[in-house]
């Protein structure tokens, strides 16, 4: 954090002389171009609410690490999500059940179990609402340097079996037949979202998780015209969607979660209308 602090020390701006705000600055720059890459492959997979079930075995686990009175049950809910996306990828793989229903499968059961739980013996559900919003302020300086070292396990990922990543979730079955192995390839990628999800669902909020893991990579589709402009329109417009989600949250006092999820709204919104005009 020290380099960090001597770089925002070098910016002309009121807001860079706030602790909390270089704090969720840095966050979003290491969260925005997670978001941007991971969306691609949500999008190509069609896995569109999976991130969102993942949001809700993550409440899950928030919730029976509060049962179990931890101190910081986020890491009961990292857990609990690892889980859940290695049984969603497990039974995907040996049934014939589409994405969307093993998906509402998981998803129903763990927000149900979450519910449950948190309203044990009259419990009231009002203290997770603050998950529901999400809070980029609560940042934490362990938890960023977690996510930085998933996306840099996410770029190595992508670098070296990135083809094979590809086919994985377009073709299966051509995948399986070229040697891939499939259920590793996907479980990896399951899991890199799942501790994404679960760590940045409390600064961007449960109820628009899911919108970060799919508008990037949707908008970038609109213009790309092959593979590397697809992956890089979405990293981009993640990127500036998070920082200027961030300043606007700043400076009106709205959410930032929802602000970057505006901007990427808009984002998709401008590329669809020049899609429209180049066919």
């Amino acid at each position: 954090m020290g380099v960090w602090n001597v770089l925002m020390d070098l910016l002309p701006f009121e807001w860079a002389d706030h602790g909390f705000m270089r704090s969720a600055l840095l966050a979003v720059l290491v969260i925005s171009p997670l978001f941007g890459l991971l969306s691609t492959m949500v999008v190509e997979s069609r896995m569109s609410f999976f991130s969102d079930a993942l949001g809700h075995s993550a409440f899950t686990g928030i919730a029976v690490g509060v049962l179990c009175g931890l101190s910081d049950p986020m890491w009961c809910a990292v857990l609990l999500a690892l889980v859940f996306a290695v049984l969603f990828t497990y039974v995907r793989r040996k049934s014939n059940m589409a994405s969307d229903t093993v998906i509402g499968v998981f998803s129903s059961t763990a927000v149900a179990l979450g519910i449950f739980i948190a309203t044990l013996n009259g419990g009231s559900f009002t203290r997770f609402n603050s998950i529901l919003i999400g809070d980029i302020l609560s940042v934490e300086a362990g938890k960023i340097a977690l996510l930085a070292v998933i996306l840099a396990v996410v770029v190595v990922l992508w670098v070296c079996s990135f083809n094979q990543l590809m086919l994985a979730s377009v073709h299966p079955a051509l995948a399986d037949s070229r040697g891939i192995k499939v259920f590793w390839q996907e479980a990896v990628f399951s899991a890199a979202i799942a501790v994404v999800v679960t760590v940045a669902m409390t600064w961007v909020g449960l109820l628009v998780i899911n919108a970060l893991l799919v508008l990037p990579a949707a908008a970038g589709r609109n213009l790309a015209k092959n593979m590397r402009q697809y992956h890089l329109f979405s990293l981009l417009g993640a990127v500036a969607a998070g920082i200027a989600g961030l300043m606007t949250s700043y400076y009106i006092g709205a959410s930032a979660g929802a602000s970057i999820t505006l901007y990427l709204a808009a984002f998709f919104a401008v590329t669809f209308l020049f899609r429209k005009r180049r066919m």
